[in-house]
Protein backbone atom coordinates (compact mmCIF):
# COMPACT_ATOMS: atom_id res chain seq x y z
CA UNK A 1 0.00 0.00 0.00
CA UNK A 2 1.38 3.48 -0.92
CA UNK A 3 2.64 6.05 1.67
CA UNK A 4 2.81 9.77 1.51
CA UNK A 5 4.21 11.72 3.96
CA UNK A 6 2.96 15.36 5.39
CA UNK A 7 3.49 17.59 8.36
CA UNK A 8 -0.91 18.10 8.99
CA UNK A 9 -3.25 15.96 7.79
CA UNK A 10 -7.04 17.58 8.39
CA UNK A 11 -9.56 14.97 9.26
CA UNK A 12 -13.11 16.15 7.93
CA UNK A 13 -13.41 18.80 5.13
CA UNK A 14 -16.71 20.61 6.99
CA UNK A 15 -16.09 24.28 7.07
CA UNK A 16 -14.32 23.89 10.82
CA UNK A 17 -11.46 21.37 9.04
CA UNK A 18 -11.12 23.91 5.98
CA UNK A 19 -10.82 26.63 8.16
CA UNK A 20 -8.29 25.23 9.97
CA UNK A 21 -6.08 24.17 6.95
CA UNK A 22 -6.24 27.79 6.06
CA UNK A 23 -4.99 29.23 9.19
CA UNK A 24 -2.43 27.02 9.38
CA UNK A 25 -1.22 27.32 5.78
CA UNK A 26 -1.31 31.59 6.07
CA UNK A 27 0.71 31.24 9.42
CA UNK A 28 3.01 27.98 7.93
CA UNK A 29 2.90 28.50 4.08
CA UNK A 30 5.93 25.55 3.47
CA UNK A 31 3.60 23.28 5.37
CA UNK A 32 2.93 19.79 3.73
CA UNK A 33 -0.62 19.70 4.54
CA UNK A 34 -3.43 17.20 3.31
CA UNK A 35 -7.54 17.27 4.32
CA UNK A 36 -9.12 14.01 3.96
CA UNK A 37 -12.93 13.64 3.81
CA UNK A 38 -14.72 10.32 2.68
CA UNK A 39 -16.96 11.82 1.00
CA UNK A 40 -17.01 13.06 -2.83
CA UNK A 41 -17.37 16.50 -2.52
CA UNK A 42 -16.59 19.09 0.59
CA UNK A 43 -19.31 20.03 3.74
CA UNK A 44 -21.78 17.34 2.97
CA UNK A 45 -23.17 17.03 6.44
CA UNK A 46 -23.47 19.84 9.04
CA UNK A 47 -21.82 22.53 7.09
CA UNK A 48 -24.50 21.97 4.20
CA UNK A 49 -27.14 21.16 5.90
CA UNK A 50 -27.85 24.29 8.48
CA UNK A 51 -29.99 26.99 8.04
CA UNK A 52 -27.29 29.53 7.17
CA UNK A 53 -27.85 31.94 10.34
CA UNK A 54 -24.68 33.90 11.40
CA UNK A 55 -25.19 34.09 14.51
CA UNK A 56 -24.11 37.00 17.10
CA UNK A 57 -23.47 35.29 20.43
CA UNK A 58 -26.79 36.53 21.93
CA UNK A 59 -27.05 32.86 23.78
CA UNK A 60 -23.91 31.39 25.18
CA UNK A 61 -22.13 31.53 28.53
CA UNK A 62 -19.79 34.86 29.19
CA UNK A 63 -16.38 33.56 29.02
CA UNK A 64 -17.35 30.05 27.19
CA UNK A 65 -15.85 28.88 23.89
CA UNK A 66 -19.14 30.05 22.27
CA UNK A 67 -19.60 33.29 23.23
CA UNK A 68 -15.68 34.22 22.53
CA UNK A 69 -15.27 32.78 19.25
CA UNK A 70 -18.58 33.14 17.80
CA UNK A 71 -18.40 36.84 18.43
CA UNK A 72 -15.28 37.36 16.89
CA UNK A 73 -15.78 34.43 14.10
CA UNK A 74 -19.00 36.09 12.97
CA UNK A 75 -16.95 39.38 12.57
CA UNK A 76 -14.20 37.59 11.06
CA UNK A 77 -16.33 35.59 8.41
CA UNK A 78 -18.46 38.64 7.49
CA UNK A 79 -14.83 40.19 6.48
CA UNK A 80 -13.90 37.13 4.81
CA UNK A 81 -17.53 37.04 2.43
CA UNK A 82 -16.77 40.51 2.01
CA UNK A 83 -13.23 39.75 0.50
CA UNK A 84 -14.98 36.98 -1.80
CA UNK A 85 -17.70 39.09 -2.68
CA UNK A 86 -20.23 36.36 -0.82
CA UNK A 87 -23.46 37.95 -0.10
CA UNK A 88 -24.41 38.30 3.54
CA UNK A 89 -27.83 39.44 4.31
CA UNK A 90 -28.22 41.75 7.74
CA UNK A 91 -31.88 40.41 8.14
CA UNK A 92 -31.82 40.92 12.18
CA UNK A 93 -33.50 38.46 15.12
CA UNK A 94 -36.35 39.12 17.37
CA UNK A 95 -36.12 36.53 20.12
CA UNK A 96 -39.93 36.61 21.18
CA UNK A 97 -41.19 36.57 25.03
CA UNK A 98 -45.19 35.07 24.21
CA UNK A 99 -45.96 35.68 28.34
CA UNK A 100 -45.05 37.15 31.33
CA UNK A 101 -43.20 33.42 32.54
CA UNK A 102 -40.38 33.82 29.33
CA UNK A 103 -39.59 37.41 30.71
CA UNK A 104 -36.70 36.35 33.19
CA UNK A 105 -34.94 33.94 30.57
CA UNK A 106 -35.57 36.76 27.94
CA UNK A 107 -33.77 39.30 30.32
CA UNK A 108 -31.07 36.46 30.73
CA UNK A 109 -30.39 36.80 27.25
CA UNK A 110 -29.71 40.48 27.22
CA UNK A 111 -27.26 40.05 29.95
CA UNK A 112 -25.27 37.17 28.49
CA UNK A 113 -25.67 39.06 24.64
CA UNK A 114 -24.33 42.28 26.48
CA UNK A 115 -21.33 40.42 27.91
CA UNK A 116 -20.11 39.13 25.31
CA UNK A 117 -20.23 42.11 23.29
CA UNK A 118 -22.90 41.95 21.24
CA UNK A 119 -23.92 44.81 18.93
CA UNK A 120 -27.04 46.86 19.33
CA UNK A 121 -28.62 44.13 21.00
CA UNK A 122 -31.71 46.01 22.69
CA UNK A 123 -35.33 44.79 24.60
CA UNK A 124 -38.27 46.26 22.24
CA UNK A 125 -41.90 46.15 23.13
CA UNK A 126 -44.90 44.90 21.26
CA UNK A 127 -45.54 48.00 19.22
CA UNK A 128 -41.46 48.01 18.27
CA UNK A 129 -41.74 44.36 17.43
CA UNK A 130 -45.01 44.26 15.45
CA UNK A 131 -42.89 47.38 13.15
CA UNK A 132 -40.31 44.85 12.64
CA UNK A 133 -42.40 41.52 12.28
CA UNK A 134 -45.79 42.58 11.86
CA UNK A 135 -47.07 38.92 11.96
CA UNK A 136 -45.55 37.92 14.85
CA UNK A 137 -46.87 37.03 18.31
CA UNK A 138 -45.57 38.58 21.52
CA UNK A 139 -45.17 40.79 24.38
CA UNK A 140 -41.71 41.57 24.32
CA UNK A 141 -38.59 40.93 22.30
CA UNK A 142 -34.99 40.81 22.48
CA UNK A 143 -33.58 42.44 18.75
CA UNK A 144 -30.20 41.54 17.65
CA UNK A 145 -30.14 43.50 14.06
CA UNK A 146 -27.29 42.35 12.97
CA UNK A 147 -27.82 38.46 12.92
CA UNK A 148 -27.27 37.58 9.16
CA UNK A 149 -27.68 34.63 7.01
CA UNK A 150 -25.06 33.28 4.60
CA UNK A 151 -24.77 30.49 2.46
CA UNK A 152 -22.16 28.25 4.32
CA UNK A 153 -22.07 25.93 1.43
CA UNK A 154 -20.49 28.81 -0.53
CA UNK A 155 -18.21 29.83 2.35
CA UNK A 156 -16.78 26.60 2.59
CA UNK A 157 -16.26 26.05 -0.91
CA UNK A 158 -14.28 29.61 -1.06
CA UNK A 159 -12.19 28.40 2.03
CA UNK A 160 -11.13 25.04 0.27
CA UNK A 161 -10.20 27.65 -2.62
CA UNK A 162 -7.63 29.56 -0.10
CA UNK A 163 -6.36 25.86 1.03
CA UNK A 164 -5.49 24.80 -2.25
CA UNK A 165 -4.12 28.27 -3.48
CA UNK A 166 -1.86 27.95 -0.46
CA UNK A 167 -0.39 24.59 -1.63
CA UNK A 168 -2.65 21.95 0.68
CA UNK A 169 -4.09 19.22 -1.02
CA UNK A 170 -8.05 17.94 -0.25
CA UNK A 171 -8.22 14.74 -0.66
CA UNK A 172 -12.17 13.24 -1.01
CA UNK A 173 -13.82 9.94 -0.80
CA UNK A 174 -10.78 8.73 1.37
CA UNK A 175 -12.55 7.20 4.87
CA UNK A 176 -10.70 6.89 7.79
CA UNK A 177 -10.49 3.52 9.08
CA UNK A 178 -7.52 3.73 11.40
CA UNK A 179 -4.54 5.93 13.46
CA UNK A 180 -1.71 4.33 13.92
CA UNK A 181 0.49 6.29 16.11
CA UNK A 182 4.40 6.37 15.97
CA UNK A 183 7.06 7.92 17.82
CA UNK A 184 8.01 10.00 15.23
CA UNK A 185 4.41 10.23 13.21
CA UNK A 186 1.03 9.28 12.87
CA UNK A 187 -0.07 6.79 10.13
CA UNK A 188 -3.93 7.54 8.97
CA UNK A 189 -5.28 4.49 7.06
CA UNK A 190 -7.98 4.66 4.53
CA UNK A 191 -9.37 1.74 2.31
CA UNK A 192 -6.92 3.53 -0.39
CA UNK A 193 -3.99 4.68 1.06
CA UNK A 194 -2.37 4.83 4.11
CA UNK A 195 -0.95 8.84 4.76
CA UNK A 196 2.08 9.47 6.88
CA UNK A 197 2.09 12.92 8.80
CA UNK A 198 3.87 14.57 11.91
CA UNK A 199 0.61 15.79 13.17
CA UNK A 200 -2.98 15.03 13.14
CA UNK A 201 -5.71 17.51 13.46
CA UNK A 202 -9.11 15.79 13.72
CA UNK A 203 -12.16 17.38 12.77
CA UNK A 204 -14.83 14.90 11.93
CA UNK A 205 -18.02 16.40 12.95
CA UNK A 206 -20.65 13.52 13.35
CA UNK A 207 -18.04 10.81 13.26
CA UNK A 208 -15.70 12.81 15.82
CA UNK A 209 -16.05 10.43 18.71
CA UNK A 210 -15.43 7.36 16.40
CA UNK A 211 -12.10 9.07 15.38
CA UNK A 212 -11.16 10.04 18.79
CA UNK A 213 -11.43 6.79 19.79
CA UNK A 214 -8.85 5.42 17.21
CA UNK A 215 -6.22 7.39 19.33
CA UNK A 216 -8.02 6.78 22.49
CA UNK A 217 -9.88 4.20 23.17
CA UNK A 218 -11.38 5.65 26.35
CA UNK A 219 -12.06 8.81 24.34
CA UNK A 220 -15.64 7.47 22.71
CA UNK A 221 -16.64 6.62 26.57
CA UNK A 222 -15.84 10.12 27.50
CA UNK A 223 -17.85 11.71 24.90
CA UNK A 224 -20.39 10.09 22.51
CA UNK A 225 -21.92 12.00 19.65
CA UNK A 226 -25.38 11.23 20.06
CA UNK A 227 -26.79 12.41 17.02
CA UNK A 228 -30.40 14.81 16.64
CA UNK A 229 -32.28 15.26 13.65
CA UNK A 230 -33.90 18.66 12.77
CA UNK A 231 -36.61 18.40 10.21
CA UNK A 232 -37.99 22.04 8.98
CA UNK A 233 -40.81 22.95 6.66
CA UNK A 234 -40.62 25.51 4.15
CA UNK A 235 -43.20 28.63 3.71
CA UNK A 236 -44.87 28.18 0.24
CA UNK A 237 -43.71 31.32 -1.79
CA UNK A 238 -46.55 33.02 -1.53
CA UNK A 239 -46.26 33.37 2.00
CA UNK A 240 -42.65 34.11 2.43
CA UNK A 241 -44.14 37.90 3.73
CA UNK A 242 -45.58 36.39 6.97
CA UNK A 243 -41.61 36.85 7.99
CA UNK A 244 -38.97 39.34 7.61
CA UNK A 245 -36.32 37.99 9.23
CA UNK A 246 -35.52 35.65 11.97
CA UNK A 247 -38.18 34.94 14.06
CA UNK A 248 -36.49 33.09 17.59
CA UNK A 249 -38.40 31.57 20.66
CA UNK A 250 -37.22 31.59 24.54
CA UNK A 251 -35.24 28.97 24.35
CA UNK A 252 -35.15 26.39 27.53
CA UNK A 253 -32.48 26.09 28.97
CA UNK A 254 -31.93 23.24 30.15
CA UNK A 255 -30.74 22.30 26.16
CA UNK A 256 -28.29 23.35 23.65
CA UNK A 257 -31.09 23.60 20.63
CA UNK A 258 -33.52 27.03 20.27
CA UNK A 259 -36.55 25.52 20.24
CA UNK A 260 -38.71 25.60 16.12
CA UNK A 261 -38.21 29.32 14.70
CA UNK A 262 -38.76 31.37 11.55
CA UNK A 263 -35.75 32.01 9.18
CA UNK A 264 -35.43 34.38 6.24
CA UNK A 265 -32.73 32.07 4.08
CA UNK A 266 -30.07 33.89 1.88
CA UNK A 267 -32.10 32.68 -1.45
CA UNK A 268 -35.08 34.27 0.09
CA UNK A 269 -37.09 30.68 1.54
CA UNK A 270 -38.75 30.68 4.41
CA UNK A 271 -37.89 27.82 6.49
CA UNK A 272 -39.75 27.11 9.86
CA UNK A 273 -38.32 24.17 12.43
CA UNK A 274 -36.55 22.89 13.67
CA UNK A 275 -37.73 20.06 15.97
CA UNK A 276 -35.05 18.10 17.54
CA UNK A 277 -35.20 14.09 17.44
CA UNK A 278 -32.90 11.27 18.03
CA UNK A 279 -31.88 10.13 14.48
CA UNK A 280 -31.86 6.75 14.01
CA UNK A 281 -28.32 7.04 12.16
CA UNK A 282 -25.70 9.51 12.55
CA UNK A 283 -25.79 10.82 8.84
CA UNK A 284 -29.99 9.80 8.64
CA UNK A 285 -31.78 12.73 7.24
CA UNK A 286 -35.07 10.96 7.13
CA UNK A 287 -37.39 10.02 9.61
CA UNK A 288 -37.05 6.03 8.52
CA UNK A 289 -33.23 6.42 7.86
CA UNK A 290 -32.08 3.95 9.93
CA UNK A 291 -27.97 2.03 10.70
CA UNK A 292 -29.01 -1.03 13.59
CA UNK A 293 -25.55 -1.03 15.05
CA UNK A 294 -25.39 2.91 15.32
CA UNK A 295 -28.91 3.14 16.58
CA UNK A 296 -27.97 0.48 19.32
CA UNK A 297 -24.51 2.52 20.36
CA UNK A 298 -26.31 5.54 21.01
CA UNK A 299 -29.24 3.41 22.84
CA UNK A 300 -26.87 1.62 25.01
CA UNK A 301 -24.47 4.46 26.36
CA UNK A 302 -25.19 5.05 29.81
CA UNK A 303 -24.85 8.87 29.25
CA UNK A 304 -27.93 8.60 26.97
CA UNK A 305 -30.16 6.89 29.30
CA UNK A 306 -29.36 9.50 31.85
CA UNK A 307 -30.47 12.36 29.86
CA UNK A 308 -33.73 10.30 28.77
CA UNK A 309 -34.50 9.40 32.05
CA UNK A 310 -34.58 13.12 33.50
CA UNK A 311 -36.28 14.63 30.21
CA UNK A 312 -38.06 11.89 28.52
CA UNK A 313 -41.17 14.65 28.76
CA UNK A 314 -39.46 16.70 26.51
CA UNK A 315 -38.12 14.35 24.18
CA UNK A 316 -41.73 12.48 23.61
CA UNK A 317 -43.04 15.63 22.78
CA UNK A 318 -40.35 16.61 19.98
CA UNK A 319 -40.84 13.02 18.57
CA UNK A 320 -44.54 13.59 19.04
CA UNK A 321 -44.22 17.05 16.73
CA UNK A 322 -41.69 15.32 14.19
CA UNK A 323 -44.03 12.35 13.19
CA UNK A 324 -47.46 14.10 13.76
CA UNK A 325 -48.11 17.55 11.43
CA UNK A 326 -50.29 19.34 13.27
CA UNK A 327 -48.51 19.64 16.12
CA UNK A 328 -45.68 20.66 14.63
CA UNK A 329 -48.03 23.31 12.84
CA UNK A 330 -49.31 24.13 16.46
CA UNK A 331 -45.83 25.01 17.56
CA UNK A 332 -45.13 27.33 14.76
CA UNK A 333 -48.79 29.09 15.28
CA UNK A 334 -47.37 30.16 18.54
CA UNK A 335 -45.09 32.33 16.84
CA UNK A 336 -46.83 33.36 13.67
CA UNK A 337 -50.74 32.79 14.28
CA UNK A 338 -51.55 33.15 10.67
CA UNK A 339 -50.00 30.43 9.31
CA UNK A 340 -52.24 27.29 8.04
CA UNK A 341 -50.90 23.78 7.44
CA UNK A 342 -51.08 24.58 3.53
CA UNK A 343 -49.06 27.41 4.20
CA UNK A 344 -46.37 24.39 4.80
CA UNK A 345 -44.31 22.35 2.28
CA UNK A 346 -41.67 19.62 3.77
CA UNK A 347 -38.04 21.23 3.51
CA UNK A 348 -34.93 19.92 4.28
CA UNK A 349 -33.10 18.45 7.73
CA UNK A 350 -29.75 18.48 8.64
CA UNK A 351 -28.56 16.20 12.04
CA UNK A 352 -26.58 17.60 14.54
CA UNK A 353 -23.69 16.50 15.79
CA UNK A 354 -24.39 16.61 19.93
CA UNK A 355 -21.47 15.33 22.50
CA UNK A 356 -23.13 13.72 25.35
CA UNK A 357 -21.19 13.09 28.43
CA UNK A 358 -21.30 9.39 30.11
CA UNK A 359 -22.93 11.68 33.28
CA UNK A 360 -25.47 12.50 30.67
CA UNK A 361 -24.52 15.82 30.33
CA UNK A 362 -25.58 17.14 27.16
CA UNK A 363 -22.28 19.21 26.10
CA UNK A 364 -22.86 22.72 25.71
CA UNK A 365 -19.31 24.07 24.89
CA UNK A 366 -16.93 23.48 21.83
CA UNK A 367 -14.39 20.82 23.34
CA UNK A 368 -10.51 20.47 22.09
CA UNK A 369 -8.69 17.42 23.18
CA UNK A 370 -5.21 16.18 22.70
CA UNK A 371 -4.45 12.27 22.53
CA UNK A 372 -0.36 12.35 21.77
CA UNK A 373 0.29 14.33 17.97
CA UNK A 374 -3.47 14.46 17.64
CA UNK A 375 -5.97 17.22 18.05
CA UNK A 376 -9.34 16.33 17.96
CA UNK A 377 -12.82 18.20 18.09
CA UNK A 378 -14.70 16.47 19.91
CA UNK A 379 -17.47 18.80 20.01
CA UNK A 380 -18.69 21.37 17.61
CA UNK A 381 -22.04 22.28 17.19
CA UNK A 382 -24.22 25.05 16.51
CA UNK A 383 -22.99 28.35 15.87
CA UNK A 384 -19.81 25.93 14.66
CA UNK A 385 -20.03 27.90 11.14
CA UNK A 386 -19.94 31.16 12.44
CA UNK A 387 -17.25 30.39 14.60
CA UNK A 388 -15.13 28.34 12.04
CA UNK A 389 -12.43 31.04 11.59
CA UNK A 390 -11.71 31.70 14.96
CA UNK A 391 -11.71 27.60 16.03
CA UNK A 392 -9.24 27.70 13.63
CA UNK A 393 -7.60 30.05 14.97
CA UNK A 394 -7.58 28.49 18.66
CA UNK A 395 -6.92 24.85 16.95
CA UNK A 396 -3.64 26.87 14.87
CA UNK A 397 -2.67 27.82 18.66
CA UNK A 398 -2.92 25.19 20.25
CA UNK A 399 -0.91 23.10 17.52
CA UNK A 400 1.48 25.35 17.77
CA UNK A 401 1.63 25.56 21.39
CA UNK A 402 0.98 21.28 22.33
CA UNK A 403 2.36 20.22 19.12
CA UNK A 404 5.07 22.35 18.01
CA UNK A 405 3.68 22.72 14.18
CA UNK A 406 6.16 25.40 12.88
CA UNK A 407 8.62 25.23 14.98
Amino acid sequence: MKSTRYDIIVIGAGIVGLATAMRLLERHPRLRLAVLDKEEGIARHQTGHNSGVLHRGVYYAPGSLKARLCVRGAEELTDFCARRGIRVDAVGKVIVALDDSELPALAELQRRGAANGVRDLRLIGPGELRELEPHAAGIRALHSPHTAVVDFGAVALAIASEVTSRGGEIRLGHRVRGIEARADAVTVVTPEVELSATHVIACAGLQSDLVAGMSDREAARRLKIVPFRGDYYVLRPERRSLVRGLIYPVPDPRFPFLGVHFTVRHDGEVWAGPNAVLAFRREGYGRFDIAPRELVDALTYRGFWRVATRHWRVGAAEMWRDYFRPAFVRALRRYVPEVRNEDLVPGPSGVRAQALAIDGTLVDDFVVERSGRTLHVRNAPSPAATSSLAIASLIADRAEQELGVGS
